[in-house]
């Protein structure tokens, strides 16, 4: 059975192909056609949609969700039986009542600083979810290359990597020269004055004379996540064909 007939059949039996939820109409057939669920984004959201949503997938039966761009406020106001079926991370500000099965794949996870954390946590808990593997390289930023010299191979033995870096976001493209993996590339909202929010981290990587790498909008580790499994699956599938097909 193919990874997207697995995902689909975890799901498709639980709900049609759209859930509708007040002003929520749930993608339920999303896995089947892209291999990926619908997650949740909240910040903007009604609160009374949040609440809805928490109690929906809650239950029992329900599938399992990711939540992003989930407040700690807003989490610890839910009732405490409620908040006992969900997964939080007030740093990353995701929740999950429950992981998809696990596959195969490992991810790099690497940021300049610590100040990165909250972006890079939000890419480690959407691939953790999915059912992948992390690694994290943590603190690694350029104005001291022995950083990332130091775990360089560690990084290299991993199937894909995601980096996240704010000011200019020079480690986009050091890492875009050091390793032949899929690179995801996160510019953050961190700096001083005229990093300008991220925008200038934004431009440096697109400016990157480094070939191949993939940059995203700024602060969004979930869609960095979401495009390196997009990866890790089509690895993954084509490693298990090549071991079907060899004598």
């Amino acid at each position: 059975m193919t990874d997207l007939r697995r995902i689909s059949r975890y799901f498709r039996p639980l709900f049609p192909k759209t859930m509708s939820h007040s002003t929520v109409r749930f993608d339920i057939d999303r896995p089947r056609r892209i291999g990926l669920p619908e997650a949740v984004f909240c910040a903007g959201k009604p609160r009374s949609v949040l609440i809805e949503l928490f109690e929906r997938f809650g239950s029992p039966d329900a599938e399992p969700i990711l939540f992003t761009r989930l407040e700690p406020g807003f989490f610890a106001e839910l009732p405490e039986d409620l908040r006992k079926k969900y997964n939080f991370d007030p740093l990353s500000r995701t929740a999950w009542n429950a992981k998809l099965p696990a596959r195969p794949g490992k991810a790099a996870l690497v940021s300049a600083g610590n100040a990165d954390a909250s972006v890079l946590h939000e890419a480690a808990r959407t691939l953790e979810y999915l059912g992948y593997e992390t690694a994290f390289f943590e603190d690694c930023g350029v104005a001291g290359l022995w950083r990332i010299q130091s775990v360089i191979d560690e990084i290299n033995a991993c199937d894909v990597v995601i980096v996240a870096a704010g000011l200019d976001a020079a480690l986009a493209s050091v890492m875009g020269g050091l390793t032949e993996k899929p690179l995801y590339a996160v510019p953050t909202s961190v700096g001083y004055g005229i990093a300008e929010g991220g925008m200038t981290a934004l431009r440096s990587m697109l400016a990157s004379c480094a070939p191949g790498v993939a940059v995203f909008n700024i602060d969004n580790g979930y869609g960095a996540a979401c495009a390196a499994a997009r990866t890790l699956r089509l690895l993954t599938t084509h490693s298990s064909k090549e071991a079907i097909t060899q004598p």
